[in-house]
């Protein structure tokens, strides 16, 4: 699925969480937030796309869930935290290439082409992966070594980067092929920018093979390489994405400018990033995986940049201004998002509020970010009771209406958009340190479930209101508006 993913370190927010980000952008998915106890957890999980029967561990842990409200594809949950407080985004679709493919193909399920025959399953996917690996691990780094066990002994049939973290670590795994795998722990101080392509450009195979201390891989990875002839280095360099990534045409539309954009933002005076002589283009296939940025990084900063679309640049689709190249690169916020969250891990509260989940339903670009705790029982029902109709009782179908009237008149409602942006998260940040300190007063965590509710309330009544005006200014801009004295 084409998303685009934002990780940043304990150093480098500001206020010492780590953060991951991603918006899940798929085909107009509705999409919901809920709790999924441990009773719920199923015991075998078989996969609708590849067939694949996986037995699962006893003793889940409770975890939130972004799943597919239509479930004939499969659970699709997305992104979570659990109670152990380890969060995971799973998955960022990412690219190979042919040598990798021969060397290792995809394990794609194979249905029977005769009478006798068996299907043969294959392997996991995005469908799969949250439900497989978050209930089970208490640490981001034993996240990267469930799903890396998991991956050699089934297999996947899709290219993935997959990210967890916990109070003091984020990790990043990358899928080679078929069944090998890299992890690596992102810096502290560092943010990590990651669209769509295969995005390590530096790798410690030393430390991987070895002690593993902030690099993990496929025992054999060396080898795999070698007997592949797969290294396309020069100088000694060990840059996987050299070596596993693509360089297509293709990228220079679709992934790399919004690497730029964001590497532009989080680094503005590091590099150069615009007019003659810049060190990075768009179009560069060597824009960096991490960055220390300029300045810390807080939750809003992590929004703007899921919601973006050049802004401020000569490419922005919503421009007033014809620069001839509006529109031409795929912007990071788009239309067909059916979630993005921010899993955020938290230190100096107590240990059970630790996760709180930023929530964004449909184009991140209209679309407003809900704080909830996630160590609760049930998310509140205007986030969890979502059908496939349409309908304003939600926070799913209501960012999706407000999305689709605001769009066409962006020049006239983008100050809307922006203050419900603004009231909303302030407001909601009044809510969650108003209840950090209760909680952590009282010790009584049933009032997380409370301030949830709250916030859904407050979620409900602010983006009622801007629903509202948008769709005044829109009804004031149709085509048929006609007045008496216009004759």
């Amino acid at each position: 699925m084409s998303c685009t993913t934002l990780l940043v370190g304990k150093n480098a927010s500001n206020d010492r969480s780590t953060m991951i980000a991603r918006t899940d952008d798929g085909h107009f998915d509705v999409k919901k937030l809920v709790v999924v106890e441990p009773k719920d957890q199923p015991k075998k999980y078989k996969s609708v796309i590849s067939h694949v029967e996986i037995p699962l561990p006893e003793n889940p842990m409770r975890y939130t869930a972004c799943p597919s409200v239509d479930k004939k594809e499969g659970i699709w949950a997305a992104t979570g935290i659990n109670e152990a407080g380890v969060g995971m985004t799973a998955t960022e679709t990412i690219t190979t290439n042919a040598r990798v493919l021969a060397a290792d193909p995809m394990v794609v399920y194979k249905k029977a082409e005769k009478r006798g025959e068996k299907d043969v399953p294959g392997g996991i996917g995005e469908e799969d992966i949250v439900v497989l690996v978050l209930p089970y691990i208490r640490s981001a780094r034993e996240g990267v070594l469930r799903l890396a066990a998991l991956l050699e002994e089934y297999g996947t049939y899709e290219s993935n980067g997959i990210a967890f973290n916990d109070e003091n670590e984020i990790w990043w795994l990358e899928t080679i092929g078929g069944h090998h795998w890299m992890a690596k722990r992102v810096p502290d101080d560092a943010a990590v920018v990651m669209p769509n392509q295969f995005g390590m450009d530096s790798f410690d195979l030393e430390d991987a093979l070895g002690a593993g201390k902030d690099h993990l891989c496929s025992k054999d990875l060396k080898e795999f390489i070698e007997e592949n002839r797969l290294d396309a280095n020069q100088g000694g360099v060990f840059n996987p994405r050299n070596i596993f990534g693509s360089h297509y045409d293709s990228d220079h539309v679709y992934n790399t400018p919004r690497a730029w954009f964001m590497g532009r933002f989080l680094a503005p005076r590091t590099y150069r990033w615009d007019g003659e002589g810049a060190d990075f283009t768009p179009e560069s296939d060597d824009i960096p995986w991490s960055f220390v940025p300029e300045r810390k990084l807080a939750v809003e900063d992590v929004s703007y940049l899921l919601s973006t679309h050049y802004q401020g640049t000569p490419y922005d689709p919503y421009s007033a201004q014809d620069t001839g190249k509006r529109g031409i690169y795929r912007s990071i916020g788009i239309n067909r998002t059916g979630v993005t969250a921010i899993c955020q891990i938290r230190e100096g509260v107590p240990a059970a509020v630790r996760g709180v989940e930023w929530v964004c339903f449909g184009s991140t670009t209209f679309g407003a970010f809900l704080p909830v705790y996630t160590n609760v029982p049930a998310m509140p029902a205007y986030l969890s009771k979502v059908t496939l109709d349409t309908s304003t009782d939600n926070f799913y179908w209501a960012s999706r209406l407000l999305e689709a009237l605001a769009d066409p008149h962006f020049g006239s409602t983008v100050q809307l958009i922006e203050r419900y942006h603004r009231a909303l998260a302030a407001k909601s940040r009044r809510i969650l340190v108003e209840y950090d300190r209760k909680i952590a007063e009282t010790g009584d965590l049933a009032l997380a479930q409370e301030a949830n509710d709250k916030l859904a309330a407050l979620a409900k009544k602010e983006t009622t209101d801007a629903l509202n005006k948008v769709l005044q200014v829109a009804s004031e801009k149709m085509k048929n508006g006609y007045n008496r004295a216009d004759n």
